[in-house]
């Protein structure tokens, strides 16, 4: 019988836990089986993919982004105001904090910083300017924004299809373009991409821009869902982001990611949100239910791994 790769099984264990979460839910909720139980169980699948993205990226390059969940904030309530009464202006703001995020990249790796460090300090100012933006919770979305996100396809919802979509183009932009291969290079082996000619600050700059732009469409897709914004509106997805990745079979080092997992994994964590309600946990104790499920699952991967380097 032919063994699974290495990125096979990472992959397949966060389809086995998707997979065995959602048959968990319909047992406790056979009602959820159907169009409009799809749509309620991944409403927000597409904001907290996207966000997990945006910090799958900045782990390639052996980086930690603590301000993503801040940043996403931000983006939400430039989206709810200057996108609705000055969207040129909007635009041009959302541009000038990927241009801050480029920058933040070089930084790190021209003076040797810790990034976990320098983003958490990041996550301050982010937080510092939604608030300016923003001072109470209110906004609204951009009409085509609300309308696009508020379309029904008919098979699925559209939240299942953007996921989808998603997870394709991800894959196909980190795994099969050059671009994704140079940022992969840096976090593998950043010396054999210097040698290669290639200047490793500029594949830094260009992967925390990439992850800037997962992060604005997350801020947006969520602002659309939501009809509304606040400066706190994603302040969960930096640790959701992070479990995501890991769950989906991304490494803190070694440029190992899974775009495809990534989004399995968040959409797992959404699903485990979902399910402890179901089973009346309260909300102070699912965090914690949620991490329990995350190591419990780790766990299996770390069995497994060692179990394929034996054989």
């Amino acid at each position: 019988m032919r063994r699974l790769s290495p990125d096979a099984l990472r992959l397949a264990l966060p389809v086995l836990a998707f997979v065995a979460l959602l048959t968990a839910v319909f047992v406790l909720r056979p009602n959820a089986m159907s169009y409009n139980g799809f749509h309620l169980l991944f409403k927000l699948a597409v904001p907290i993919a996207l966000a997990t993205l945006a910090q799958m990226v900045i782990m390639a390059v052996n980086d930690l982004d603590l301000s993503i969940g801040t940043y996403v904030s931000f983006v939400a309530c430039v989206t709810a105001t200057f996108l609705v009464d000055q969207p040129v202006l909007g635009w041009l703001i959302l541009l000038a904090s990927v241009g801050v995020y480029a920058g933040l990249g070089v930084v790190i790796a021209w003076r040797q910083l810790p990034a976990i460090v320098v983003t958490l300090g990041m996550s301050f100012v982010w937080a510092g300017l939604a608030v300016l933006v923003l001072p109470a919770p209110g906004g609204v979305a951009p009409s085509w924004l609300a309308g696009a996100m508020g379309w029904k396809p008919p098979l699925m919802p559209l939240a299942i299809v953007l996921s989808i979509l998603i997870a394709v183009l991800a894959h196909l932009l980190l795994m099969r373009s050059s671009l994704g291969v140079l940022i992969r290079g840096v976090g593998g082996n950043e010396r054999s991409v210097a040698r290669a000619g290639w200047s490793t600050l500029r594949a830094r700059a260009l992967a925390y821009a990439t992850a800037a732009l997962f992060a604005i469409a997350s801020g947006i897709t969520l602002v659309g869902l939501m009809t509304s914004a606040d400066a706190n509106i994603a302040l969960r997805y930096t640790l959701l982001s992070i479990a995501g990745v890991i769950l989906g079979g991304g490494e803190f080092i070694g440029g190992r990611i899974n775009p495809v997992g990534a989004v399995v994994g968040a959409m797992t964590l959404l699903l485990a949100g979902s399910f402890l309600t179901f089973l009346s946990v309260p909300p102070d104790w699912q965090i914690g239910a949620q991490g329990a499920i995350l190591i419990a699952i780790l766990g299996i991967r770390v069995l497994l791994n060692r179990l394929e380097a034996q054989g």
